[in-house]
């Protein structure tokens, strides 16, 4: 099975540029996407013409904002949307698809913002988040994946130094946010795979950030433990455009 996830930045914004010829190139059986900035309806909308597949989102309650949506070529067994703590569940950042032997788990992770106004939300969200996966991790394997706002180490992104607690995705609480997952028992497979490579996701459109490759890696498919055997590839698509994100892929014998 190979699922692809990717920050759209906007889905009625990228259904313009070359998103079905991009999603038509890679080969995906399930496809995650973050921050469509749209209702439900907008989204089903942008998505009509793309093709034979289930579609799924979840619209925040601020039209414009945030928001996810899945497309999966078969059906799966259920589907939930949020993680049932109400001061969480108004910005349409997670949908849960049940398939008979994992969980797939896709979402948007709140950036802590600018001055890092968000910064205390956002680790209460990451201790929460941590939460709910372990809870679901009790019945069956997880394999969640999306943009989690963080760059875990020095290597995922060009400018550690200067950003280092004063940037939004790079301050020690969202760190050891991230290092709480991993110590849970969850598995960065790009790290897996990839231990030294720098590699990354994420570019600002300014300054040229892209042409110049000073980005971030923010993009993560975290596994269970259990399901690491399985892995047989984790990579990041950085030739395919329309977003400031990049797409990645997991490929898994499941």
């Amino acid at each position: 099975m190979k699922i692809v996830s990717w920050n759209v930045n906007g889905i009625r914004a990228i259904v313009k540029k070359d998103f079905f010829k991009s999603i038509g190139a890679i080969p995906w059986d399930i496809l995650c996407l973050q921050e469509t900035k749209a209702q439900d309806h907008e989204t089903a909308e942008a998505l009509q013409t793309g093709g034979d597949f289930h579609t799924y989102h979840n619209a925040a309650a601020k039209k414009g904002y945030s928001s996810t949506a899945v497309l999966s070529l078969s059906e799966p067994k259920g589907i939930t949307m949020d993680m049932g703590v109400a001061e969480h569940d108004s910005e349409g950042r997670i949908i849960c698809l049940d398939y008979d032997s994992f969980y797939l788990v896709n979402v948007y992770v709140p950036n802590s913002g600018q001055k890092l106004v968000r910064l205390d939300y956002r680790k209460q969200w990451d201790a929460d988040f941590l939460k709910y996966l372990k809870e679901k991790e009790k019945t069956k394997p997880v394999i969640v994946c999306g943009d989690f706002n963080v760059a875990h180490r020095p290597i995922d992104l060009k400018n550690d130094k200067s950003n280092y607690n004063k940037t939004a995705g790079y301050t020690q609480v969202e760190i050891d946010g991230m290092d709480n997952f991993i110590n849970a028992g969850f598995v960065d497979t790009y790290r897996f795979f990839h231990p030294e490579e720098i590699a990354y996701s994420y570019w600002s459109y300014r300054f040229k950030a892209r042409e110049r490759n000073v980005g971030w890696r923010i993009d993560y498919f975290l596994v269970s433990e259990s399901l690491t055997p399985k892995i047989k590839a984790a990579e990041i698509l950085p030739q395919y455009h329309g977003s400031d994100h990049c797409p990645i892929l997991l490929d898994i014998d499941i």
